[in-house]
């Protein structure tokens, strides 16, 4: 099937499965979901803890990028302190329902090197934390790398540039599912593999800064944006392959636990309805999401991948594709919008291009009805349409939500009833898609707690949880959709009529907490 028949044929179910669209238009609860579903919400190991300097844990990528001056001095060196405050946060979480907690383990604060010895500081954290969650009932789905590479490997071999990290990556998942795996059934190796290598190697908007004229959001010194994005992603992939098939042959009898990667994924939509916006449509898919995905179900990139970038994306060998295919238990997806999608194929006569000019089309913004200026639009069918195309182009795979939430200024109301709005709209997409037949097992918010967001530092806050960064104590604070989500989880009801308005209250906060 030519690529515009096939999602031609996506969108057609999309649109007959859309008249039952929840979307917010009735009352439901968690009690709608079945009873083996989990409900949660996350963070990140660099985007939480702090103690950045303490108890033995050695510098990120992240750590380098933050401390260059990339968010004016703001960094994430003490952040939301999770490091010491973890009880209190779970105890948070507890009063709050959630069934899961979703975060990840800081590489360097494990094992401060990259490989070697572990940290005994580090262990005993990561074990705390795990058995406090499972104290009070609230399963742990953990990330291995949360983009945050120990900085020693990258100093060393260039990271992900290289193929050296394979073992180093497959050696840390050893101790980490040896040391937490009786404990832990649900883990992530990988988070927005394809943000990552994206934003690390093509247009140098994160760590490690690589890219080249004339594409880039900001200068480097070092990349090369047309071959780096593909190179890394390959290696992601094999290194992802390989922590899998260690945790098959391992650990998989004995613990019974589950390993996916992660994808950051737009509901992309062709802007008009001529075939070459349909087809532009189905090749962001490809581009975007079948990049990782086509290999981890097929054995291989998209054919469309294939004749754009040409011999600049790697091949796999008959047997890297043998092990790559089928690595997979789930995929975890990170969605917060959708967006239209026009062709722009003439990128592909330039000589010089990266993975934007292969991909040879342009996003362009959907507008939502009751968005803000500076937030994401609510649209659908949006979190359902992509579930909807994973379970028509990938065979329906299980699947999780691990990001799902509202952007709102850091400096806003408790009364969040933007980002209830939102959550309430998604929640309710997400029940179609469930009762529709995606196979999804659960769903995570992001963010648990206002935090050091990856994008721009403290100008922006996901959380339910307001946390003080004036505050010496880091005061935590319940926002409206605190209150919201919690009742939702206790089958009370997905209505704001179903809640008291809580105080209309600013608590202004610094936009940066800057290193001492």
């Amino acid at each position: 099937m030519s690529p515009a028949k096939q999602f031609r044929c996506i969108f057609t179910v999309m649109m007959l499965v859309s008249p039952v669209l929840v979307f917010g238009g009735d009352d439901f609860s968690r009690t709608d979901f079945p009873d083996t579903f989990v409900f949660g919400s996350g963070s990140s190991a660099y985007q939480v803890e702090g103690a950045a300097f303490e108890d033995g844990r050695t510098p990120t990528i992240w750590d380098t990028f933050a401390h260059a001056g990339e968010y004016g001095g703001a960094t994430a060196d003490v952040s939301c302190d999770a490091y010491h405050k973890y009880k209190e946060d779970v105890k948070l979480m507890a009063d709050t329902g959630l069934e899961g907690y979703r975060f990840s383990i800081s590489w360097s604060r494990l094992i401060p090197n990259g490989r070697g010895p572990v940290n005994p500081k580090g262990l005993q954290y990561y074990n705390n934390l795990i058995d406090e969650l499972l104290s009070h009932g609230i399963e742990p789905h953990i990330t291995l790398c949360h983009s945050d590479l120990p900085q020693a490997l990258e100093d060393e071999y260039g990271g992900w540039m290289s193929r050296k990290i394979i073992d180093d990556f497959t050696a840390y998942a050893d101790v980490c599912f040896k040391e937490f795996g009786d404990r832990v059934l649900h883990w992530t190796t990988l988070n927005e593999a394809n943000v990552f290598a994206l934003g690390g190697y093509d247009n140098g908007f994160s760590p490690p800064n690589h890219c080249s004229p004339p594409f880039g959001f900001r200068p480097c010194s070092i990349g090369n944006s047309s071959t780096e994005p593909y190179i890394a992603a390959h290696n992601l992939l094999l290194a992802h392959s390989a922590v899998v098939r260690l945790y098959r042959r391992k650990y998989k009898t004995t613990q019974h636990g589950f390993v996916g990667l992660n994808l950051f994924a737009f509901w992309s939509l062709p802007y008009t309805n001529k075939t070459t916006d349909i087809i532009a449509a189905q090749r962001a898919n490809d581009f975007y999401l079948g990049w990782f995905a086509n290999p981890l179900i097929f054995g291989d990139y998209p054919d469309v991948m294939k004749r754009n970038a040409g011999s600049r994306l790697p091949k796999f060998t008959r047997q890297e594709s043998a092990h790559v295919k089928g690595a997979i238990d789930f995929i975890a997806l990170n969605h917060y919008m959708t967006v239209h999608v026009t062709d722009s194929s003439s990128s592909l006569e330039t000589d010089i291009r990266d993975f934007s000019a292969d991909a040879a089309f342009q996003f362009i913004l959907t507008d939502g009805a009751t968005t803000q200026p500076g937030m994401y639009p609510v649209t659908e069918p949006g979190l359902q349409g992509v579930l909807e195309y994973f379970k028509q182009a990938y065979g329906n795979p299980p699947m999780y939500i691990h990001e799902n939430g509202q952007m709102t200024p850091r400096t806003a109301i408790l009364n969040d009833t933007t980002r209830v709005d939102y959550l309430q709209a998604y929640i309710g997409n997400l029940l179609d898609a469930v009762r529709n037949g995606s196979n999804v097992k659960g769903y995570f918010t992001w963010s648990f707690l206002d935090c050091f967001e990856l994008l721009d530092a403290y100008g922006s806050a996901f959380g339910l949880y307001y946390v003080d960064l004036d505050d010496k104590n880091l005061q935590r604070y319940p926002k409206f959709s605190a209150h919201w989500y919690s009742n939702f989880l206790k089958g009370k009801g997905s209505k704001h009529s179903a809640l008291l308005e809580i105080e209309d209250k600013v608590l202004h906060s610094s936009q940066s907490r800057s290193s001492s």
